[in-house]
């Protein structure tokens, strides 16, 4: 099998694969961290990284662009740490092992990475060529991204020089993205108390899996099924004609991924199981029949197993309540911006903890008043549940500057290249665009990138021949960076 090192343009993949052999997961990317600030210093390029994890390299301006307007180029350093579920990988030690499939490149049963791992590389690749015509330039590439934006979120005023940044964290060919939404942590948790299991009493375990999960943001309005969600559905209703008991209840791994696999371990009167099984299998089976175009590898599986305790069945009710009741997916669509989702929220971690149970969810909107009308939802329903409810980590949306100079030379170049119009648009996932912006508000700022499909799921792949054109559109608008004013 050919490597990703022989793709084209040579030296970004070969960056790519630098990448993906370096463990970083958000909040693990000092090694990568280092390694790129070791290079830098090795090729004598100025690089400093400051005490939020984000590096800034300079690179002086090819000979014949010193009068040019100074660019940045920005990425971030982690990557959404997802597996299959029978596949074993350590995030924090095993490399990412990318492969090519006809005109994929894809990774071995986890995520990949390109989601900004591609675009880095891209940046990198520019700093390491000797043939590519640009003004003075930065790289910036900021820290943990994926978790809450927190290199973004620590930047510094007066560190970068540049007056244009070029985000690479666009993920579809002929698209230019000059807005996106805003977002906000929610941190939920429901206080249990713990019963001991009784000698009438078993154990099962339920595993829900095969669901297609996603970003949950650029794919939040695709229908896609909600593996907590689903789980928590198919519990209530049984629980109306069953009587058990929650031991364990789990799912989802990152607040911004939708979740495709949740569990739970319920405790059951042995009288009862049969009816509990028999019960939960007919609705599985409609569930599936409903998700039938949706969600067409959706698996429920029941394995009898051992347990100590569980919490009543009326806390169970409660709990199920909680998670049923908690809006999930497309609040509204925008009033301004056709098909574009205005606010959204979704559930992306379930666990369970000594005195609690813990859910972890991701509310976006375009702007304050959706973002306030969310948070208000959420509170509502924590208030009903009696669960306490925390807000944390609010960024700001980035304000679409349609008529910049950089927009417009973008569209116009793209165009070019593709032959047809490029498309230019507001996205509702986070990109960092709007905490940089609001640090430095002159700064005008594009997003651009390549196709990368299911990315914060192991169904990730990045399209090689968007890549090439992808390159050609960046170095073409390093080269023709307007002079000065």
């Amino acid at each position: 099998m050919p490597s990703i090192t022989e793709l084209s343009p040579k030296l970004l993949w070969q960056w790519f694969a630098t990448i993906c052999s370096i463990p970083h997961p958000s909040h693990h990317e000092q090694a990568l961290a280092d390694f790129i600030i070791h290079w830098a210093k090795q090729k004598q390029l100025w690089v400093e990284q400051d005490q939020t994890g984000n590096i800034l390299i300079r690179k002086p301006a090819t000979a014949g662009m010193e009068n040019r307007q100074p660019v940045a180029l920005q990425a971030h350093l982690d990557m959404v740490p997802q597996t299959n579920k029978n596949t074993p990988h350590n995030f924090l030690t095993d490399p990412i092992l990318p492969y090519i499939d006809g005109d994929w490149v894809k990774a071995k049963g986890t995520t990949l990475g390109a989601d900004n791992g591609i675009g880095m590389a891209s940046c990198l690749a520019v700093l390491d060529s000797d043939d590519i015509a640009h003004p003075a330039l930065e790289v910036l590439l900021t820290a943990s991204e994926e978790t809450g934006m927190v290199g973004a979120l620590g930047l510094q005023a007066n560190w970068l020089q540049s007056q244009i940044m070029i985000n690479t964290d666009t993920e579809e060919e002929g698209e230019i993205y000059i807005g996106c939404a805003g977002g906000e942590d929610v941190d939920i948790r429901y206080p249990i108390t713990w019963h001991a299991i009784t000698a009438n009493e078993e154990a099962w375990h339920i595993a829900l899996t095969g669901l297609r999960g996603g970003h949950s943001g650029a794919e939040i309005h695709l229908n896609r099924g909600n593996a907590i969600k689903l789980l928590a559905q198919l519990l209530e209703q049984t629980a109306t004609q069953v009587r058990f008991r929650v031991a364990d209840i789990a799912g989802g791994s990152v607040r911004n991924a939708i979740p495709r696999e949740a569990f739970a371990t319920v405790i059951i009167d042995r009288a009862e199981s049969e009816q509990f099984k028999t019960v939960l299998a007919k609705l599985t089976d409609e569930l599936k029949v409903a998700l039938s175009q949706a969600e067409v590898n959706l698996t429920l599986e029941l394995t009898s197993v051992t347990a100590n305790q569980g919490v009543s069945f009326e806390q169970t009710v409660t709990l199920l309540d909680l998670i049923n009741g908690l809006p999930n997916g497309v609040i509204r669509y925008s009033d301004t911006l056709p098909e574009v989702v205005e606010s959204s929220i979704s559930l992306g971690v379930l666990e369970t903890r000594q005195q609690e149970i813990k859910l972890t969810l991701l509310a976006r909107s375009l702007n304050e008043h959706g973002q306030d009308a969310v948070v208000s939802l959420v509170r509502s329903v924590c208030r009903l549940a009696r669960a306490d409810v925390k807000f944390s980590g609010r960024y700001p949306g980035w304000e679409p500057q349609a008529e910049s100079a950089i927009v417009k030379q973008t569209k116009a170049l793209y165009d070019q290249i593709l032959g047809k119009e490029s498309v230019i648009k507001v996205i509702h996932a986070g990109l960092e665009c709007g905490l940089i912006n609001k640090v430095y508000p002159h700064m005008q700022m594009v997003s651009i990138g390549p196709t990368i499909l299911g990315a914060h799921s192991p169904d990730e792949r990045c399209h090689i021949p968007a890549v090439a054109i992808y390159w050609q559109l960046l170095t073409q608008l390093l080269a023709n960076i307007p002079e000065k004013k």
